[in-house]
């Protein structure tokens, strides 16, 4: 094992790559020293353990806020998207931000070099929740993916946005999962993509996923419960594909899965009928897709909480960081066909 250089290193390193301004204050130093100094000192020579990685978050969060990329170990050149729009770094909010609000979810995956983060931002009165994925090789950064959802691309059709000054995330979700409890990777995964399987023309069939008793879902800020209940009713019956779907993080000492992909809507269903025959009506009356960064909590007990931060994006829109798109389909002319091959759940590990 070889020591992780120093962040004073890191950040030197980068700044000799980076065409970025220099320190804009003192303070800014400061901070960004204090971040960096979570680094942890073991780490394979062209990667980063958990802690690592973690404090290569804190320094990419000091340097967003302060505009500055020169805080921060970038690579010399950085792939970098905002609302899967792929554009020259630094741009978008990189611009605008202003305040970080509450304590993020930070996730790290020292098998794969990624990073993400869960935090809430201000673009002075504008608020946002803000999703990032980070890649780091050789202890540098070498992308920046960005999905921020803000009243403005939220609000066709509408749906719920959280106050950030109000909300607080819940600090369990950054706790260790303890080592009898956790699940493989490939579990995890599993488990992520049957709730993707079991959103996806939902009729009340639970697809290749298990819910911890109490599991919640807080999605742009806002919390929902009993999640098992909302996937048995046949409420989301109007979601035509949950598609590129794509789990590229794994944190398996928070048991954590970060996942990338869109829901659309083809705006065709209107009128349906709850698997308890209550009436109801979809929102969607026109080609609509949302664009996401999701990430489950999941134990042997099954999904224990989702933090997801949801985008309106043109019908149809495919992510830059997509490599295999999956092909055109309709789930709600092939799930009946298929879904006799659908498992009611994975078996228990």
């Amino acid at each position: 094992m070889a020591d992780c250089p120093s962040i004073a290193g890191l950040v030197e390193e980068a700044r000799r790559h980076t065409t970025g301004t220099a320190m804009k204050s003192s303070a800014a130093a400061i901070l960004v020293l204090g971040a960096m100094a979570l680094i942890g000192r073991s780490a394979r020579a062209a990667d980063c353990d958990q802690a690592c990685l973690e404090g290569i978050a804190a320094a990419y969060r000091a340097a967003y806020l302060r505009h500055d990329p020169a805080l921060a170990p970038f690579a010399r050149h950085v792939r970098y998207s905002e609302n899967n729009a792929e554009m020259t770094f630094p741009d978008g909010t990189w611009d605008t931000v202003t305040a970080e609000v509450d304590t993020p979810l930070v996730l790290a995956d020292p098998a794969t070099g990624e990073i993400g983060i869960y935090t809430s931002v201000l673009q002075r009165q504008t608020q946002g929740f803000l999703a990032i994925r980070l890649q780091v090789r050789d202890r540098h950064i070498t992308e920046v993916e960005h999905v921020i959802a803000t009243r403005r691309n939220v609000s066709a059709p509408p749906v719920p946005m959280g106050d950030i000054l109000q909300y607080h995330r819940d600090p369990a979700l950054s706790a260790t999962v303890p080592v009898a409890e956790r699940l493989s990777r490939d579990a995890i995964r599993q488990l992520a993509d049957g709730y993707f399987s079991t959103l996806q023309y939902n009729t009340g069939e639970i697809r290749g996923t298990r819910f911890a008793p109490g599991a919640v879902r807080h999605e742009n800020g806002v919390m929902w419960t009993d999640l098992e209940a909302g996937f048995r009713s046949g409420h989301y019956r109007y979601n035509n594909r949950v598609r590129d779907r794509d789990c590229f993080l794994v944190d398996e000492v928070r048991g954590f899965t970060m996942c990338r992909g869109f829901i659309d809507h083809k705006g065709v269903l209107d009128e349906y009928t709850l698997t308890d025959g209550t009436p109801a009506r979809s929102n969607y009356q026109e080609p609509q897709s949302w664009g996401f960064l999701e990430a489950f909590k999941v134990t042997k007990a099954g999904i224990v909480a989702v933090e997801a931060t949801f985008s309106a994006v043109p019908y149809y829109l495919r992510s830059p960081w997509t490599k295999k798109p999956d092909p055109t389909y309709d789930a709600s002319k092939t799930q009946a066909r298929h879904s006799a091959a659908h498992a009611s759940g994975p078996a228990s590990p």
